[in-house]
């Protein structure tokens, strides 16, 4: 987890917004009759909105319930205002990491706890097999070409989603197939897209450790979360180039766990 990132976001939103700002806001809010931030009408306005849904982001690992946000939000107003705050930021400001990794470890527990109810349903379906790893493979139409090794460069149309069936990634949608070393991607990938021949597709179904593991990827995949894909193999190229040589495809930009190879590839 990057370090003190909650405090750095909520520093970032106590820099950029400044007395007459909140001001104009309540003014805002008084002549419109609604919430200033519901209904952002100047660039300015839709730009604070915007900074509004980053620090969000940031803070989404507290999942916090309305109470909790109350209480974000009276601080950042106390600090934003200039009012003296009832809270102690030297005592309490180093707490924050402390608490974002035990709600983050909390959440990614029960995530866990979903999937791996989500995996031995899915090892049940017909035609699919469960490897040694956890992962579960299940081909959805037959290829007729080749197998890849990890070190070729594939070529995949691919959907990306939640076990729930929010979808957080798709190339289809992008209009564009994928096109990455075979070893450069979440270990999920590396294994599963081994099996696939040419022309065809396979559903992968990955348990956290395989794919974005504790961390996840915000703020479209949570940590602990299992992953599914339905992934066809267009085109393979033998021995490819490696990352980062010259003619080599990017490597995957998406986050990826510390310890393990970089996710599937998100645009």
């Amino acid at each position: 987890m990057r370090k003190m990132w909650a405090v750095a976001a909520l520093s970032l939103i106590v820099t950029g917004c400044q007395k007459q700002e909140a001001k104009g806001a309540e003014t805002a809010a008084t002549a419109t009759g609604t919430s200033a931030g519901a209904n952002p009408q100047t660039d300015d306005q839709k730009t604070l909105y915007a900074l509004g849904l980053s620090v969000g982001r940031s803070v989404g690992v507290f999942n916090l319930t309305p109470e909790e946000l109350s209480f974000v939000q009276a601080g950042l107003a106390a600090q934003v205002k200039g009012d003296k705050p009832v809270v102690d930021i030297e005592t309490f400001g180093p707490k924050i990491q402390q608490l974002a990794m035990a709600r983050q470890t909390a959440k990614s527990a029960g995530e866990k706890e979903k999937g791996k109810t989500f995996l031995e349903q899915a090892a049940k379906e017909e035609g699919a097999t469960k490897t040694e790893s956890g992962l579960v493979y299940k081909e959805t139409q037959a290829g007729t070409g080749e197998s890849p090794q990890p070190t070729d460069i594939v070529k995949v149309h691919y959907k990306g989603t939640l076990t729930d069936g929010k979808e957080f990634d798709s190339s289809y949608k992008r209009g564009e197939p994928a096109t990455f070393p075979l070893n450069g991607v979440i270990r999920c990938w590396t294994e599963g897209v081994q099996k696939m021949k040419v022309g065809g597709k396979a559903r992968l179904v990955c348990p956290s450790d395989l794919a974005y593991g504790d961390r996840g990827a915000p703020p479209d995949i949570p940590g602990g979360a299992t992953l599914v894909f339905e992934v066809e193999l267009l085109e393979i190229t033998k021995g490819g180039t490696p990352p980062g040589a010259p003619g080599a495809p990017p490597a995957p930009p998406a986050p990826a766990k510390p310890d393990t190879k970089p996710a599937a590839p998100k645009k």
